[in-house]
């Protein structure tokens, strides 16, 4: 029977700056990979060149992600139809559609019924603070967490279909030797780590500082090309950028490999990390 990974995450070029390795790495395989995206990065920062041609950002976003999917080898891509609620202090954030604005249970209810109709082995997802404190991220992994934890409960939303139980549940993460690394390599380029990304709203110094373990770390290498091509599709997001420059420095350095912790099934006391998201 061939197996099935659901990665469910928040934006379009989430599936390809973080865990894009790992879905190439597995339709490589022979893995039936899918993606279910909460919004279409409405509130990206974009630049006007980018737009051209398409309606709104919501549009052009979502172009990116289609074109971003055929490189990663995913079989299909699904939208929550929620509306991205930007950082933190933004105006996005008062939407009412904005994802933040809706209940975890109500996102859960719609993520369920993926689990439910696609029977996937394994769902993948955020960590706990959501890879950098993107409200979306920690928002859609409090709602994929609770729809992995009632997935064969008949009596949550019986609507979106029969019970269904996935092998495994992963929260990517960020190894913290590799941010910690960035920390000390930024102010040689002239940046400063409190104040990265596009905004200048993530603080690297804090996020290196969270501690999540690490259950499986995978080798992307085989599929580095494929997360390459993938992610230069984003490029509003600065995709050509993620692969050169400090940031590219520091990947191939550092970013071979994409870590997870291993939420479902629970992990014991001398648990031994892994190499294969399908090592349970």
């Amino acid at each position: 029977m061939t197996k099935k990974i659901l990665a469910v995450l928040a934006h379009p070029d989430d599936e390809s700056f973080g865990l894009g390795g790992t879905l190439a790495l597995y339709a490589q395989r022979g893995v039936e990979t899918y993606y279910v995206c909460a919004t279409r990065g409405e509130a990206g920062t974009v630049d006007e060149e980018h737009l051209r041609g398409f309606k709104d950002t919501a549009e052009m976003r979502t172009d990116e992600l289609m074109r971003a999917a055929k490189h990663l080898g995913l079989k299909e891509v699904f939208f929550l139809g929620y509306r991205d609620s930007g950082m933190p202090g933004m105006e996005d954030n008062n939407h009412p559609n904005a994802q933040i604005n809706h209940p975890i249970e109500e996102v859960a209810g719609k993520v369920v019924k993926y689990i439910r109709d696609l029977k996937p082995d394994v769902v993948l997802t955020f960590d706990p603070i959501g890879g950098y404190k993107h409200p979306d991220h920690i928002h859609i992994h409090k709602a994929t967490v609770f729809a992995f934890a009632n997935a064969d409960n008949a009596s949550f939303y019986p609507e979106a279909g029969d019970p269904f139980k996935p092998q495994a549940l992963y929260f990517q993460v960020f190894p913290r030797g590799f941010l910690r690394a960035m920390t000390r390599v930024m102010p040689l380029f002239g940046k400063d780590p409190t104040k990265w990304g596009r905004n200048g709203d993530i603080n690297l110094k804090e996020l290196a500082e969270v501690h999540f373990p690490v259950h499986v770390r995978l080798n992307i290498r085989e599929a580095d090309e494929a997360k390459r091509l993938a992610s230069e599709q984003h490029a509003s997001q600065g995709g050509m950028a993620m692969r050169r420059g400090l940031m590219g420095f520091v990947s191939r350095i550092f970013g071979n490999n994409e870590d997870y912790m291993r939420a479902y099934p629970p992990v014991n006391d001398g648990f031994k990390r892994k190499q294969d998201l399908f090592d349970i």
